[in-house]
């Protein structure tokens, strides 16, 4: 299988390096990329055999792929996904899969007039640990699920400050960053649809007054600021870490919302992005009548505690790395499809629904509304603006 990828970043480079590790028949042969000089350099001792397009279109008119992966900054991954479509090709297409409501819909139209098999970059969804919550939660042991708890407290947020992710404009916001994997898993969990979202964020600790463009490595509190690249083992490339507390720092650091879903249940969720080190968290509670489960991705502990009875029941997992081991199955799933055309496990219908959730909840909490989880909603009211 040839390879072909339109933003040839880090993450997406993980993911064709996972794909090519499981079947090393598959090879990538075929970049889009605006660093086409420095990746010519950077890979030319690793694979001689790849060729370098201007254009998405240049690739995709060559026929020189058999499957296309799009990596590029979020801003872009409509319009590139809406080149590709049209082709047919197995796609793979990260996070967020829109940044706004048009490229939502557009994006929506070209998908159902295509026949392109899609994975959306969704691995907490096939995660061990979201497996097995499912198999509790339809075992019927715990009952009906009537409520959820849902946290995400993320203790790396500094990304989200210090590079490019600061840019509001790029990103969308950090509901579409963050909240749409969790989203998606409990959407997948629930087994239901979403019906309306109201939600809220604020902005309290990653402001100031510091001069727009400030790098780690120009400010003179670098030894001190307890967010300097300088200090940070894991974090060294402070020549173009910006500063969090400059004025020109985008995104707002924690936000929460709340979703009603169809059978009249609703679900709390919260993320916030200045927790650091123990303090992470990233999981949910299930909440039947005849019991609870509880989960933590980074501890990869689920607990299941029955109501009636004196019984708590324990599954150790292991956690794994690259997204909690949800990466090579998202890798599987995508060499399955260029092979055997078999269905994606993270389509891009489940990437659809989870920016519509993003892009209303964000809309929620610019206007202090409820917001119709609903595409002719949403549609409605877009055509009345």
């Amino acid at each position: 299988m040839r390879l072909g990828v339109i933003g040839y970043g880090n993450r997406i480079r993980h993911m064709i390096n996972e794909v090519i590790r499981q079947d090393p028949s598959c090879a990538l042969t075929a970049i889009v990329d605006v660093r086409q000089d420095a990746l010519r350099q950077e890979l030319r001792d690793q694979n001689d055999g790849i060729q370098y397009f201007s254009t998405p279109e240049d690739m995709l008119d060559s026929g020189a792929v058999d499957g296309v992966f799009i990596g590029t900054r979020c801003s872009l991954h409509t319009p590139m996904a809406l080149k590709v479509l049209p082709t047919g090709l197995p796609l793979y297409l990260e996070k967020p899969v829109a940044t706004n409501m048009e490229d939502l819909y557009r994006l929506k139209a070209a998908y159902e007039a295509s026949q392109s098999g899609v994975v959306v970059s969704f691995p907490l969804r096939l995660t061990t640990i979201v497996q097995l919550v499912q198999e509790i939660v339809a075992s019927g042991k715990i009952g009906t699920i009537e409520h959820v708890q849902a946290v995400n407290n993320v203790p790396y947020g500094n990304v989200y400050y210090q590079s490019w992710y600061r840019d509001e404009q790029e990103t969308g916001g950090l509901f579409l960053q963050k909240a749409t994997h969790d989203f998606d898993y409990l959407n997948a969990i629930l087994g239901q649809k979403p019906t309306d979202i109201c939600a809220m964020v604020s902005k309290q600790i990653f402001k100031g007054t510091k001069p727009a463009g400030l790098t780690c490595s120009a400010c003179e509190e670098n030894q001190t600021c307890p967010e300097s690249s300088l200090l940070r083992k894991d974090y060294t490339k402070h020549e173009w870490t910006q500063c969090c507390f400059a004025e020109d720092t985008g995104n707002e650091d924690s936000g929460s919302a709340l979703i009603r879903y169809e059978s009249g249940m609703h679900v709390s969720y919260s993320q916030n992005f200045f927790a650091r080190r123990g303090a992470g968290a990233r999981g949910a509670r299930f909440m039947g009548y005849k019991g609870t489960i509880e989960f933590d991705f980074y501890t990869g502990i689920v607990k299941v505690h029955m109501h009636h009875t004196p019984r708590v029941e324990t599954y150790e997992l292991t956690a794994g790395d690259d997204h909690f081991g949800g990466d090579p199955l998202l890798a599987k799933n995508f060499i399955d499809i260029m092979q055997n055309g078999s269905p994606s496990l993270s389509s891009l219908d489940d990437g659809l629904t989870s920016a519509l959730m993003c892009l209303a909840a964000k809309k929620s909490a610019e206007t202090g509304t409820f917001q119709p989880v609903s595409w002719t909603a949403q549609a409605s009211k877009a055509a009345s603006v």
